[in-house]
């Protein structure tokens, strides 16, 4: 893969979309995990039809989409059923993100992932950015943004990565617990030094 790709990620709450979205206002070719997560289970997908046979009809909403929340469910109490997910879902997910990477034909790419380091997706990166703001910051804000009880973001954020080892494991890190202008401010910085990163691994 010749693309110079930066590693994008952040806690729930934390602000990535801003930052990927202001990157992509810069002509910068974005590739987003999540997207492609569900990309892999859209309705005519290999990875749904999998699903489906393993789990039967019931695992669809009436339009034939996956029936997301009771999969959950499923995985949530099973072990090997979270595990044969897993093992089905990583490898689809992976080889549509190095295509996707190895397609892109910006100065450089991003490689957007909210569990880039849990999944050791920061091995396909040349730099990684973490998008960082304190816990509490995270339980405030995406609690109002998806209307959950803060328990409820609580118990996400305990499921992800520790915001300390994220910090540990970074490369660069944005603050976004500040003024929109001083972040966006240091985020074109950010993006003139990967500019010129990405140049000079290309000669």
């Amino acid at each position: 893969m010749s693309n110079w790709i930066l590693g994008l990620t952040g806690g729930i709450g934390a602000g990535k979309t801003l930052v990927s979205n202001h990157l992509a206002s810069l002509d910068i070719d974005i590739v987003d995990a999540d997207i492609i997560a569900r990309e892999v289970v859209a309705i005519g997908s290999e990875g749904l039809d999998k699903i489906v046979t393993r789990f039967g009809q019931d695992i669809l909403l009436p339009d034939g989409a996956l029936d997301r929340a009771k999969l959950r469910e499923i995985i949530f109490c099973d072990i090997e059923q979270k595990t044969w997910l897993n093992n089905l879902l990583h490898p689809l997910i992976r080889q549509n993100i190095t295509s996707q990477l190895a397609n892109a034909t910006s100065p450089y790419v991003v490689l957007s992932a909210p569990l880039l380091f849990e999944n050791q997706l920061d091995a396909l990166c040349h730099h990684t950015l973490l998008v960082d703001v304190p816990v509490e910051v995270q339980i405030t804000r995406t609690s109002a943004r998806d209307i959950v009880s803060k328990e409820q973001v609580k118990s996400i954020i305990a499921a992800q990565m520790p915001r300390e080892e994220k910090r540990q494991s970074a490369d660069s890190i944005l603050n976004n617990h500040r003024d929109i202008d001083t972040v966006l401010a240091e985020l074109e910085e950010f993006h003139e030094t990967f500019l010129k990163l990405a140049a000079t691994s290309k000669r």
